[in-house]
Order: C-alpha cells, then structure tokens, then sequence
C-alpha cells in the first residue's frame, strides 16, 4: 500500500512544498506514465504534473495500472484562494456531490460524487497548527478548515493541503516547507509515527460528519480542534441546495422539499463510511446557518440514514 502525494509544475504553492518535500532525505526517481514524474521514499509517492492540480483524474488507478502498486491514500498540493486575500494554510476533503448529472463542476470531479475523505485531515489539522505555530506562522497564517468542494476525481481517501491566498503567499517559502514538513512527519517519512492511522481498533471512533455553515466551518472547526476527533466530509450550506416549502402549493415534507440536498448528504455519508471502517459518525449541524423548515428536513433525513446528530460533547 503507498500513498500518493501529488503536485502540479503550474501552481507555486503545489510545486513549492514539493520542492522543498523532495529535499529532505530518502527520495529517488521513480517510474514516470503517461507525462507524469515520480519520486519514491518509503511507502510514499510523489507525483509531478504539468496541468490544473484538479484536472488529471482517477491517479490512483493510473497508479495502480502502471505500477501493480495499491493506492491507500492521495494528498494534493495546492494554492487556495479567497476573496479576502487572508493567508491561510487549510486541510479538506473534496467532491461536488451537490451538482446534478449534466452540470458542469467549475474546478473537476463528477457531479453528485465526493472521494473518501482521508481519515489523516483532522489529526493533520491540529499536527499543522503546531508545526506552523513553532515556525512563527501563526497569527499571520489562519489554520483552517475548508467545506468539501472541487475535484479531481478519485476513489480513494483524499485530502487537499493548500496556501492560501495570493500569489505572494503561494510563493512563500516558509509556507511551503511547513506545508512539506506536515507530509513528512505526518506520513512518517522522518522516522517517527505516523499522525493520523485509522484502525477499527481506535478508542475514539467518532467521526465529524459537518452538515451547514460557512466554507471554512468555524463550528466545527471548534470540535475538530480538539485531540481525538475524526473528520468526514464537510457539507457547507452551498452545499445543500434546497427550495423553500413556503415557495411550494404541496404540502411541506422532506420528501417534497426540492434541491439536491438529500442526495449531497447520502454521498457524502456513504463516502465518510467508506473512509472510517467500524467508525461511529456522528452528524454536527451548524444550527444558526438553518431556519427551521430546513434543519427539521436535515435531521429527519439524517434519522432515515442512521446518523445521529452529535453536540460538541459527544465527539470527546
């Protein structure tokens, strides 16, 4: 099993970190496929592409078809960006299950699907606020969260680690070998353990399903900060697309409440199941972002696929 870290020539703050990833010890060349380079260190893939970070699909495949190697996990390199320009370093899961068949997603993946989100993106969350903490990052870098969105298309747990917000920020080094240094030690490339396994065997199993909010989930990143939390995906209210009843001459049920919301929720719930074998999830709504017609459909919903709504209690 190999996980494969991948990062893009066209993008400062993917080819940075991974710059300064491959200048720590143990890399040596590997196989290239279909354009693409790669660099080999333990149990750790490094792919170098020259597109858009969400327009090659399906690596984990191509992986496994060109190398006869299992793909376990995939971690991106990436720029973020915001309008209000704040630096930030984030973590997140990425799918678009809220598009329709037939849309078209603005930044890759496949409408109404969402990759397993890498169990690592919560312990790697809290392992990034220290490592960017004990490199002076911190107050100017915000360590955050961001709400599942964008591709590109996979189908093995996946995590996006991206700089965030401009240019002059894509291209700072320091950033950049913060961001190297969370792979390094989080994979356990340095000799240490490894930050974030997932095993059935876990004493604390409960995984944060985060349904509402804003895109950078500031109710749930206050759980998920936290020692010991897990970390599904993350449906902002973008996210959730529903119509008001009150707009409707039928009756007001969930069943006719319109928008892809229902089916944004089963994905991601399949996905996060998928991603935490024997976990227990637990759903947290970010109540204050829902009237009520809304929140009352979401929870009986949710009841339909035997998922509990937790308070921040519950996930300790």
């Amino acid at each position: 099993m190999v996980a494969l870290v991948v990062a893009t020539t066209t993008d400062p703050a993917s080819i940075g970190p991974a710059s300064a990833l491959l200048s720590m010890p143990g890399w040596h060349p590997g196989p290239s496929f279909q354009g693409i380079k790669s660099f080999i260190n333990q149990g750790v893939r490094l792919l170098q592409h020259d597109k858009g970070i969400v327009e090659e699909d399906r690596l984990d495949q191509r992986w496994e078809d060109a190398t006869g190697e299992i793909v376990d996990e995939l971690i991106f390199f990436s720029k973020h960006t915001a309008v209000s320009n704040r630096p930030a370093l984030t973590v997140h899961p990425i799918g678009v299950p809220h598009l329709r068949e037939g849309d078209v997603p603005p930044q890759g993946g496949k409408p109404g699907w969402a990759a397993p989100p890498d169990p690592r993106i919560g312990p790697w969350l809290r392992h990034l606020k220290k490592i960017a903490e004990s490199r002076s990052l911190t107050p100017e870098f915000e360590i955050t969260l961001e709400g599942t969105h964008h591709g590109p298309e996979t189908n093995k747990p996946t995590m996006f680690a991206e700089i965030g917000s401009t240019e002059e920020y894509w291209k700072r080094q320091d950033a950049a070998h913060v961001m190297a240094l969370l792979v390094w030690e989080g994979l356990g490339l340095g000799g240490g353990a490894a930050v974030g396994n997932w095993t059935r065997e876990n004493d604390k199993n409960k995984v944060l399903l985060g349904i509402g909010g804003g895109h950078y989930a500031p109710r749930h990143m206050d759980i998920v900060l936290k020692d010991g939390v897990w970390v599904g995906h993350l449906l902002s209210g973008y996210s959730l697309p529903m119509e008001d009843p009150s707009h409707s001459k039928v009756e007001s049920n969930t069943k006719v409440i319109g928008g892809t919301w229902r089916e944004a929720i089963r994905v991601s719930i399949e996905a996060t199941r998928s991603a935490f074998p024997g976990g227990e999830i637990l759903a947290h709504l970010d109540h204050k972002s829902f009237k009520s017609w809304q929140k009352n459909a979401i929870t009986e919903f949710l009841g339909e696929q035997n998922i509990k709504i937790g308070k921040p209690k519950d996930f300790f």
